[in-house]
């Protein structure tokens, strides 16, 4: 049930909802701590994570509902059940169907900033972009064990604008257990066992410890062993028209973090982290355009092999401020990330396809500095909170193994040369800063957020981001909400160097030009930031007991980066030089719904939903991405003691429409690949028992009705029928406390 909050707690709980950077700022706040300035930050605490809860467009996962639905291996498992969320590629070409990621209202995975502990992970960037704006990449939400994470904080729609480039339909943010000052452990083993022996079994042992060394100065470690298989190589074979259409790839994890938290007096604390996390992949045989790459036996033979690894080691300097007239955080952060893998063709169908020229290893270097104070303050008859802050971020990528020679190279002779382009030149680097500005207002039963975020990149030049967002009680149950505000994404370094070069022999370019030798795809300076004016209203009812919302929004989407085909000129008597180029406009647009009921004092109902009304582009009709039409999840939990409970959730994914029209090639599908997904169900069912005071086991059923889904190919062979949902598996955990 909501407390009720004074005037300036609510300005606290409002800035919290709009920086999920500091709702884990106040987390830090530990029961030692005495003064008035320790009370009003943990009240604040406790209030934004009432707020964040039923607030319209945000969501708050607790350690509690990842205790009670464990995810397989990565959280996007259990992300990916509340509104606004699904699991995509970055594209409709079903390229890399089975890698598929978080994608918050429609916009793409690529346009969804994770943050880990309020920090951007980005080492899907160290990941070649292809031709159709897919990546080999299992993104950011892997980095972290399951039972490591204190909450997951999800923000949809114009309050996410603040946080920059790449956060245009929204922010996840994976904030990790504390330091506790008595001395705590836990170990926690799990599995699952699919009754489909061709589907991928996971286990993992995760482990964390905490406590503290002196009064003053606390650690908190965690770490773990993960490993899911592979799916059979020939999963897919009845389902798919081509010999190898790769099922879900495996994946071995090995991650290990720690944090020292000291707190200097009552007014300043540093803390210093470092973690590394290895993901090695299992490979199923995924060739990308799912034809094969021209070696067959070789793709084979690589089956259950690691073919490529990503490493990912940060360090991190942080301090805090805790002071009378407000707070300040400040961090030094560096994200080291280093991409192994075995070199894979670019140009035409062996795109993505391994082939026989070696290894290679990109390296990807973020150096990030950010700074924000939070001003508390009265007007008046009015409270505020001032949030004023500014970051600088240095990025270096050095991929050797995309920009190495090719055998499609241009001849360099007079009159051929593609402009820009110098293939020994493999590095990739890009500076920006940012300053933001944000009061959060309230007056009476309103509360005003206006906002405006500057970017500068060297390259792309000045980006304002201006954003207001407004609630209103308009009585004390009902509440209306509403937000406007402009996002953008920067080009990524693959776009936007001209050294970066694929090419096709024809079947991939323009089926509208002659062809004549084939066509070039180069990366282009001269891009524009995408861009996109999010705007959402809705209404949230809430009589304690239960509480229902509905929200509407609209993405007005610009820019969208796309792999051209306007040819710039021709060389070599008629191969033709492409650049990425900014397409015309898009349209996202939805509803979002969510009921939640206390039946009993012991059992819960809670449901939500989400209807896309649209999602395409505006000159083709063509969807962004590959999503379902609706998604209503629903749980049922109930405590039935203290010791006993229960839960039955389940996700109904309406129907999932084929794209029909194919930009690159700039044609229709065949009719006989136009493949619809029709609607379908899940329900998972499962049991918890806590044995004694450190001991508790979950056991539960997943796809309780085993409904299977099987890849039938890329957008071109199979339309929307390009990923595999696992069938019925049965699911293990222990975890063990002291």
């Amino acid at each position: 049930m909501q407390s009720r909050s004074t005037p300036n707690s609510l300005a606290w709980a409002f800035v919290a909802l709009s920086s999920p950077a500091l709702i884990a700022t106040s987390a830090q706040a530990d029961d030692e701590q005495n003064g008035e300035n320790t009370l009003v930050i943990q009240n604040t605490m406790v209030t934004a994570e009432q707020e964040a809860k039923q607030a319209l467009g945000s969501s708050i996962i607790t350690a509690e509902d990842i205790k009670r639905h464990p995810p397989a291996n990565d959280l996007s498992d259990i992300i990916r059940r509340e509104p606004g969320v699904n699991l995509t590629g970055n594209s409709a070409s079903g390229a890399r169907g089975n890698n598929r990621q978080i994608d918050l209202r429609g916009m793409g995975p690529e346009n969804t900033l994770i943050l880990i502990d309020g920090k951007p992970s980005s080492a899907r960037n160290a990941v070649r972009y292809g031709w159709n704006g897919d990546r080999d990449t299992r993104g950011e939400t892997n980095w972290v064990p399951a039972e490591a994470v204190e909450r997951i904080e999800i923000l949809r729609g114009p309050a996410a604008a603040r946080y920059g480039s790449g956060a245009m339909g929204g922010v996840v943010n994976i904030i990790t257990k504390r330091p506790t000052q008595e001395l705590q452990g836990n170990v926690s083993l799990f599995t699952t066992l699919p009754e489909d022996h061709a589907e991928g079994a996971s286990k993992r042992t995760n482990f964390s410890l905490s406590g503290g060394l002196t009064d003053d100065l606390a650690f908190r470690v965690y770490g773990g062993l993960a490993k899911t298989d592979a799916d059979d190589l020939d999963i897919n074979a009845k389902s798919a028209n081509s010999a190898l259409v790769a099922g879900r790839e495996g994946v071995r994890n090995k991650d290990i973090n720690g944090l020292l938290s000291w707190r200097l007096n009552d007014e300043h604390r540093l803390e210093l982290g470092s973690g590394y996390s290895r993901q090695g992949n299992i490979y199923a045989g995924d060739t990308m355009n799912s034809n094969g790459g021209g070696d067959v036996e070789r793709i084979s033979s690589l089956y259950g092999h690691e073919t490529n690894v990503m490493q990912r080691s940060t360090y991190d300097l942080t301090h805090l401020g805790d002071f009378q007239w407000g707070s300040t955080k400040s961090s030094l952060s560096y994200e080291y990330v280093r991409n192994w893998r075995l070199n894979e063709g670019l140009a035409g169908g062996p795109e993505g396809s391994i082939n026989d020229t070696g290894a290679d290893m990109s390296r990807l270097r973020n150096t990030r500095l950010s700074s924000e104070v939070n001003l508390p303050f009265s007007l008046d008859s009015s409270e505020h909170v001032l949030t004023l802050g500014g970051e600088y971020l240095y990025e270096v990528l050095n991929d050797k193994g995309s920009l190495r020679p090719q055998s499609f190279d241009p001849s360099g002779g007079a009159g051929n040369e593609i402009a820009g382009f110098d293939r020994s030149d493999s590095k990739m680097s890009a500076k920006s800063f940012a300053l933001f500005a944000e009061d959060n207002i309230v007056i009476g039963d309103t509360t005003i957020t206006p906002g405006l975020r500057l970017d500068h990149h060297e390259e792309f030049g000045d980006n304002y981001s201006p954003s207001l967002n407004v609630a209103h009680k308009l009585t004390d149950d009902l509440t209306v909400k509403g937000g406007i505000a402009r996002a953008y994404k920067t080009p990524n370094l693959y776009q936007a160097n001209p050294n970066y070069l694929l090419y096709s022999r024809g079947n991939g370019c323009s089926t509208q030009q002659t062809n004549n030798g084939g066509c070039y795809l180069q990366g282009n300076p001269n891009l524009d930031p995408e861009t996109s004016v999010n705007k959402e209203i809705g209404l949230l009812y809430d009589r304690g007991t239960w509480r229902t919302s509905a929200t509407y929004f609209r993405n007005d989407y610009k820019n969208k980066i796309i792999g051209g085909t306007d040819v710039i000129y021709d060389i070599n008597s008629g191969r033709r030089v492409t650049h990425w180029e900014n397409a015309d406009k898009a349209l996202v647009e939805g509803v979002e719904g969510n009921f939640f009921v206390e039946l009993t004092p012991s059992l819960d109902w809670n449901t939500n939903l989400t209807l896309m009304l649209n999602n395409d582009n505006r000159d083709t009709g063509e969807p962004l991405s590959v999503i379902p039409k609706y998604t209503v999840n629903s749980t049922l939990d109930w405590r039935a003691t203290d010791k006993l409970s229960f839960q039955v959730a389940g996700t109904y994914f309406g129907k999932q429409k084929s794209p029909t029209y194919n930009y690159r090639t700039q044609q229709n599908y065949d009719l006989d690949a136009q493949q619809d997904v029709e609607a379908y169900g899940l329900v998972d069912v499962s049991t918890g028992y806590k044995i004694t005071k450190n001991y508790d086991v979950r056991f539960g059923v997943n796809n309780v009705f085993d409904k299977q889904i099987h890849r039938g190919g890329n957008a071109s062979s199979s339309g929307a029928n390009t990923y595999n949902q696992p069938g019925r598996a049965l699911f293990a955990a222990l975890n063990i406390s002291f």
